[in-house]
C-alpha cells in the first residue's frame, strides 16, 4: 500500500458524505442565490462564520465565535463540486478569502445559537448529512482511521503499521 492510497482511504472514509451530499440535491442548493443576495446586502457589516474544514484524515467543523467584517462576495471562476468549491468566495476583514464551499454557516448579531433571522447563510444539506446524521462507526472504520493517523505520525513505518 502506498502513501497515495492511505491517503485515498482516509478521504473516502472521511468524504463519503460528501457523495450522499451530491445524490438527490442541487449543487449548490436552490437556495443558493437567495442566500448570495442576502449576503451582498450585509457588505460591511460583522458576520459569523462556522467553516467546515475538510483534511486527509478528519472533517473539522470550526467556529472562532468572534465577528469579521464581510468585505465582498465575489464570483470565484473554478467552482468544483467534487472539491466542495462553489462559484462564490467572501473577502473578510481578516485578509482571508473564503469559498462558500467551506462554509457551513454565516450568521449575522451572535455566534451561537442564532435566531433563524439571523442566519444570512446556511448550508441546510451539508448540516444535514454530515453533522447531525447518525455515524455508523464500526470496530474496522476505527481500527482502520487511527492506523493511518498513527501512520502519518511515524512516517517511515507506514507501511508495516497499515498492514497490522
Amino acid at each position: 500500500m502506498t502513501n497515495n492510497d492511505h491517503d485515498s482511504t482516509a478521504m473516502d472514509i472521511i468524504l463519503s458524505g460528501v457523495d450522499l451530499l451530491r445524490e438527490g440535491s442541487l449543487w449548490p442548493s436552490d437556495e443558493y442565490d437567495n442566500q448570495i443576495t442576502q449576503l451582498r446586502r450585509n457588505i460591511g457589516k460583522p458576520i459569523y462564520i462556522v467553516e467546515i474544514k475538510i483534511t486527509d484524515i478528519n472533517l473539522a467543523v470550526v467556529m472562532q465565535g468572534r465577528a469579521v467584517i464581510l468585505l465582498d462576495v465575489i464570483a470565484f471562476p473554478a467552482s468544483d463540486p467534487e472539491r466542495r468549491l462553489y462559484p462564490h468566495m467572501l473577502l473578510l476583514n481578516d485578509g482571508r478569502g473564503l469559498n462558500l464551499g467551506r462554509v457551513a454557516r454565516i450568521t449575522m448579531g451572535r455566534a451561537f445559537d442564532p435566531d433563524p433571522e439571523d442566519i444570512v447563510y446556511q448550508e441546510h444539506q451539508l448540516l444535514k448529512r454530515l453533522l447531525f446524521n447518525e455515524r455508523r462507526l464500526s470496530d474496522e472504520t476505527v481500527s482502520r482511521v487511527s492506523k493511518l493517523q498513527l501512520a502519518r505520525v511515524l512516517g517511515s513505518q507506514v507501511k508495516q503499521i497499515s498492514e497490522e
